[in-house]
């Protein structure tokens, strides 16, 4: 049976991001929840047959769905997934899950309290570049891990007209809340848990941060530095991971330049490990953003809905912690410790 889902927005999230990748996936966008009316028009003839309403009431009333994906504005996430829940549907949060990691735990206890299935968007997770690097890094091919440096950089002098450059960060704007949940997220799934960051953070040419800097100690002694800029007009590597028995380089990635050209790679690769003068490529993994919505729809076919969401939204709870201690970090000058609020015991 065919998983029907309510979509609510359709902005650059809802319209590029999440509806192809649902349809990918083989889940079906039977409403939309929009009030501008240019998006309404792309609504009706992107999406034939999906009822159109102008707000997520509206759109939680829709009979018939099984799921809701919220792609609203980050600073509207909490407060709408709260909405969802209350209506006991299944809900898909773009992330970050909320703006800090208080309000982000107010909505996994809400969800765990009404037994509502509650997962968050973090499509990064299935791109193909991150789980070769996850198996780089389990296969121990270059030993034992002592740094990893994670860059998301581009050149945008002049920042775009769109509330994640204009907002404040209360209502969900800057880098922090917009690359750096990716970058986070990355990190400590392949390292463990963040104990301490020291930040740099700098609102360069918009409102809210548009350039930012973690430094941060992983429960399993690795450190990460995790870069994330708008004003990069030489990106640097995408990522690096130094070990013990080598170091693995990867820079090309969608359509993001590549500067470096010893780092392009050859056909069914994804980057390389280098030891010194030599060096081999290394096979790409098979993953597709489209996974994390296959994962959806076969939980909420499964027994257990709620155990069987592909991201745990607790997860998502301790990267808001992290970069809740960025901020604190950055504006105290000094290494903070990361304290996740309602941490598992």
């Amino acid at each position: 049976m065919t998983t029907r889902v309510g979509l609510a927005g359709y902005g650059m999230a809802g319209r590029q991001i999440h509806a192809p990748l649902l349809k990918e996936a083989g889940l079906e966008v039977v409403a939309v929840s929009t009030s501008n009316p240019e998006r309404q028009a792309a609504v009706e003839q992107e999406l034939p047959g999906a009822t159109v309403v102008s707000d997520l009431d509206g759109l939680v009333a829709v009979e018939g769905l099984d799921l809701v994906v919220l792609a609203t504005p980050s600073g509207d996430h909490a407060a709408h997934a709260l909405t969802v829940i209350e209506a006991g549907l299944p809900v898909v949060v773009d992330k970050p899950l909320a703006v800090d990691s208080d309000s982000a735990l107010e909505v996994v206890d809400a969800a765990e309290q009404a037994g509502v299935p509650l997962t968050v968007f973090q499509n990064r997770r299935y791109d193909a570049e991150h789980a070769t690097l996850a198996e780089v890094v389990r296969s121990g091919i270059i030993g034992d891990v002592y740094r990893a440096e994670l860059r998301w950089e581009r050149w945008r002098p002049v920042p775009k007209e769109r509330w994640r450059e204009q907002a404040d960060p209360a209502e969900g704007g800057g880098i922090l809340l917009d690359l750096h949940s990716h970058l986070v997220d990355a990190a400590v799934q392949l390292f463990g848990e963040v104990e301490t960051v020291y930040a740099e953070l700098h609102a360069r040419t918009t409102h809210a941060e548009d350039d930012a800097f973690l430094a941060c100690r992983h429960t399993s002694g690795v450190f990460s530095h995790l870069g994330a800029t708008s004003v990069s007009a030489a990106p640097g590597p995408r990522v690096r991971v130094l070990g013990s028995r080598g170091a693995f380089l990867l820079n090309q990635f969608e359509a993001e330049p590549n500067i470096f050209s010893d780092l392009r790679d050859d056909d069914g690769c994804a980057g390389w490990v280098y030891r010194g003068d030599e060096r081999q490529p290394v096979v790409r993994q098979q993953s597709h953003q489209a996974d994390f919505y296959r994962a959806v729809a076969q939980a909420l076919a499964s027994e257990d809905p709620v155990g069987n969401m592909p991201v745990d939204p607790r997860d998502a709870v301790h990267t808001a912690a992290v970069i809740d201690a960025a901020r604190a970090s950055a504006e105290g000058r000094r290494v903070v410790d990361v304290i996740t609020p309602g941490e598992r015991i």
